[in-house]
């Protein structure tokens, strides 16, 4: 091991792998929508789109995401980020998270849950594989219908680092890509 080297606990393993943004999840089920905050997700496939998510099995959103197999996935901008904490500092059980945290919920056309309209894209997704939901609390989405506001120009997204601490996109950068 090289002497600069020292040792990470495994349990801080997962701030420096953390994928994409911090992401909206929404839910329904029986007439009642739901919002929980979701960072554990990754594209698994681009056509069809194919999106893991892991939904702790203690969420709320957990049980309607598993019976009614639809949710969107809503991506919100930097200037969100404290009504994006407020989200998952809380419960669906105990509060209607849209009206207490000044969120509206809007219809989407090919799912019941409904999108965020304060969010700068808004994914309609159907769940297409749960064989890892027993075990990891994973499920596998394909994006239906994707919606982007056009008024919300070069959004910045967040990206959580655990306890608290999140780090903002910046500078985008072009290099050569044979990838189309």
């Amino acid at each position: 091991m090289p002497a600069a080297m020292k040792a990470l606990p495994l349990s801080k393993v997962y701030q420096l792998l953390e994928p994409g943004p911090v992401v909206l999840l929404t839910t329904a089920q029986r007439d009642r929508a739901n919002v929980m905050t979701m960072t554990w997700h990754m594209m698994v496939e681009f056509e069809p789109p194919l999106v893991a998510c892991v939904v702790s099995n203690a969420d709320y959103s957990f049980a309607a995401l598993r019976a009614t197999k639809e949710c969107v996935i809503a991506i919100p901008a930097l200037e969100l980020a404290p009504k994006v904490v407020a989200v998952g500092n809380c419960s669906g059980r105990d509060v209607d998270k849209f009206e207490s945290i000044g969120l509206t919920p809007v219809p989407a056309k090919c799912v019941a849950p409904p999108l965020v309209r304060e969010c700068f894209a808004n994914l309609e997704c159907r769940v297409v594989d749960t064989r890892l939901v027993n075990k990891y609390n994973l499920f596998v989405v394909e994006v239906l219908k994707a919606w982007v506001d056009p008024a919300q120009k070069n959004p910045r997204t967040i990206h959580h680092h655990g306890y608290g601490k999140f780090v903002v996109d910046g500078e985008t950068i072009q290099l050569n890509s044979r990838m189309p």
